[in-house]
């Protein structure tokens, strides 16, 4: 099932072989939760989405990706311990958590933040030790203490091995601050892929590269962990490709990257490799891929299915100061509808990703973005407003400014709700646009609009081609 590694793609002896059993340590049973599932505080939004098309199929990909932070961990646990994933899309099932455990390690995004909280004190209630991590945690570590549970800040492979030596002991330390000591992913272990229940899902992810050139001012993602821009060595990417394909023999991979094809060397070796193990994949990627020819042509052979492009604005309006270090996505913004065209032409869906309320935007980006993609008619589109996630500049830039609507409001972090005072609009206009756009743009017709567009574009260069 495996397509062997050779060649400058082969992997170190030692990054191939198992973790090893450490010799004088004490076996933990250790049980990974995960919480996971989608959020929206609007009453309205939610019934929307549980009929649109178009809004329920990426949500559902979205909601079904595992945690690729712990699996991680999993991975680089040493061998006598026992392992267990489960991920709880609700507190419903809280009274049928595990308790035959040692230690548990829980990953949550903001949204999920205050039911894991609940989680970590039922733990706490059993004496079971808890440690929390993840990009929440990284930013506000005393309230995961506050509840009880050991924090994790940072990269948290770097402390993993930490974590378990203190657990052993029964005296895990209140935080563990990975910041500062940068992984190398030349180290990254191989994630326990085999712990998963692959049926419940319909897209595994896999990581090759951590940060963004970027740096959105909301963007909260692996940025919020490590200070600069690396790439795991292909090799290690090839055997975890494989590793999935020895457990699903035709995968949907979805590269867990803020990022990719930043390095097009790498890519443009690594590319006609994945061609050979002949799988479908998701990336998310910049804009500037659209003028590599070269890049595209090897994207689509290897199997690239769809790219998501963070387009954020048709219009100069709201671009101006986005990115933390330059405004290259405003210098982009003339190329858009000539991009878009010349991903799909390749072959490629892309998924063009709005951000509705940006300062500087007006009620009319409204039916400016609508205009747009009635236009260039990417096949997916993605709208969402500015959310202040804990640790991101814009965050600090809201509170500052006194605009955010409601302190620790952490239950509104999804991207779909509205926490704060945008600067040409109020609160209610903004949420009641998107719900119009929502609407507009994920109606069966809409919807099958842009699929049957992408699918012509397709045919007529196949045709031209040919």
């Amino acid at each position: 099932m495996s397509q062997p590694i050779d060649g400058p793609f082969a992997l170190p002896a030692a990054a191939s072989q198992p973790m090893p059993v450490i010799a004088g340590t004490k076996p933990l049973r250790i049980v990974f939760i995960a919480m996971s599932g989608l959020r929206a505080c609007d009453p309205e939004l939610t019934a929307l989405g549980l009929t649109l098309p178009g809004f329920v199929e990426r949500n559902r990909s979205i909601a079904s990706l595992p945690s690729l932070g712990l699996l991680t961990l999993a991975g680089m646990t040493p061998a006598q311990h026992q392992r267990r994933y489960l991920e709880m899309p609700d507190l419903s099932g809280i009274d049928q958590l595990p308790r035959d455990v040692d230690l548990v390690a829980i990953s949550s995004f903001s949204a999920q933040i205050k039911e894991a909280y609940q989680v970590a004190e039922h733990y706490r209630t059993l004496r079971i030790p808890v440690v929390m991590g993840g990009l929440h945690v990284t930013a506000l570590p005393q309230e995961a203490i506050a509840h009880g549970a050991a924090a994790v800040v940072g990269e948290g492979e770097t402390v993993w091995h930490d974590v378990l030596r203190d657990a052993e002991r029964g005296q895990l330390r209140p935080l563990y601050d990975a910041r500062g000591a940068e992984f190398n992913l030349a180290a990254a272990p191989m994630p326990a892929y085999e712990l998963l229940d692959l049926e419940r899902y319909n897209r595994i992810t896999v990581q090759t590269s951590r940060g963004c050139p970027w740096r959105c001012s909301f963007c909260a993602s692996s940025i919020l962990l490590t200070r600069k821009y690396k790439q795991k060595p292909a090799a290690q990417v090839l055997a975890e490709i494989d590793h999935i394909r020895s457990l699903w023999p035709r995968p949907f991979i979805e590269f867990a990257d803020d990022n990719s094809f930043c390095h097009r060397a790498y890519w443009k070796a690594l590319l006609p490799e994945i061609a050979k193990r002949q799988i479908k994949w998701f990336a998310e990627s910049d804009l500037a891929i659209h003028e590599d020819d070269e890049l595209l042509r090897l994207m689509r052979e290897a199997g690239c299915a769809e790219v998501l492009i963070g387009l954020e604005s048709p219009t100069t309006e709201g671009l101006d100061g986005v990115e933390t270090k330059c405004n290259w996505k405003l210098s982009q913004a003339p190329q858009y509808r000539d991009a878009i065209r010349r991903i799909q032409a390749r072959g490629i869906r892309v998924n063009a990703c709005f951000v509705l309320g940006l300062d500087g935007q007006t009620t009319q980006i409204f039916d400016q973005v609508l205009d747009f993609v009635a236009e260039a008619l990417p096949f997916d589109v993605q709208v969402t407003v500015p959310t202040p996630f804990p640790g991101t500049p814009l965050f600090a830039q809201l509170q500052r400014e006194g605009r955010l609507l409601a302190d620790r409001a952490w239950e509104r972090c999804t991207l779909f709700d509205v926490n704060f005072r945008p600067t040409h609009m109020s609160p209610q206009e903004l949420a009641a646009g998107l719900r119009r756009m929502v609407v507009a743009l994920y109606s069966e017709e809409a919807t099958a609009r842009r699929h049957q567009h992408f699918k012509a574009l397709r045919q007529q260069t196949q045709s031209m081609a040919a």
